[in-house]
């Protein structure tokens, strides 16, 4: 646990491990331990990586992120926490949703340094009104679970889950709620006016070992607008998974563990 100061922001982290460094992204709103919960058990098989997983401006215990004003300046906070802390240095990274939008502008403005990237349940088009998604569907529900949660509990899960049971419920409540309850909301509100970037991305082709894992259920961002990114990512496992909304790390653990794994396999070999 500890902080890096940048340029416009201090940047909280937690630095777990030595080896090939990851930078972990999470998305928009929750804090680090949206990815702690869902990648830390991976590496509990796997030695000989160093995960970073760094809290975004505005969430988590970031600080003085106040002169950030669009997505732009999150991708410099970003690209600056890297390089202060792995100055010239290779690193794969791995970002969900937002984290996922950030992580293809860091593809775009360092891709020489990057040698493999993953994507769980990406931003593809910043706007909602250009995306592709699906109606929100619950598919599993234990009316036990459903019976013991307050009305708003109830409301915040069924709107963000397919899955409504107490194993879903807790990792949930524990690693992307918890992150929601202390967000900046005012001033994630002021960046949502400029959540694009003003440049474009995905303009060229990305060569190294990379997986995108979408929710055929995902009704925030969806999975067919990621499928158009198939011949920008030359290395890609595209995997969309069923029974699987927007949080699908919690939805569908073994199968994404297993995905991951065999992303990490192939970045392996990759770098012999």
């Amino acid at each position: 646990m500890a902080y890096c100061k940048v340029r416009i922001a201090d940047i909280y982290y937690e630095d777990i491990g030595e080896g090939m460094p990851i930078i972990m992204l999470h998305g928009f709103t929750p804090d680090h331990r949206l990815m702690i919960g869902c990648m830390e058990p991976i590496f509990t098989e796997r030695d000989r990586y160093r995960r970073i997983y760094l809290d975004l401006p505005g969430m988590g215990l970031t600080k003085s992120y106040h002169d950030i004003n669009s997505t732009d300046d999150m991708l410099n906070v970003v690209l600056d926490f890297i390089q202060t802390i792995l100055p010239n240095q290779p690193y794969l990274i791995v970002g969900e949703s937002y984290g996922g939008y950030l992580a293809r502008g860091i593809i775009e403005k360092d891709k020489g340094q990057i040698l493999g990237a993953a994507f769980i349940c990406p931003v593809i088009f910043p706007l909602q009104v250009n995306r592709t998604v699906e109606t929100h569907k619950v598919m599993i529900s234990d009316e036990t679970l459903v019976n013991s949660l307050s009305i708003e509990e109830l409301a915040e899960f069924r709107n963000n889950q397919v899955i409504l049971d107490e194993y879903n419920w807790l990792r949930y409540r524990n690693e992307i709620l918890a992150g929601c309850k202390i967000a900046d909301e005012q001033f994630l509100n002021n960046i949502k006016h400029n959540y694009a970037f003003s440049f474009k991305i995905d303009q060229s082709t990305f060569n190294k070992p990379s997986l995108f894992l979408l929710g055929r259920q995902d009704s925030s961002v969806g999975y067919k607008d990621a499928l158009s990114l198939i011949n920008n990512y030359t290395r890609a496992t595209f995997a969309v998974l069923d029974t699987a909304g927007h949080n699908l790390q919690i939805e569908q653990p073994q199968l994404f563990t297993s995905h991951i794994n065999e992303w990490l396999d192939r970045v392996d070999i990759n770098n012999k």
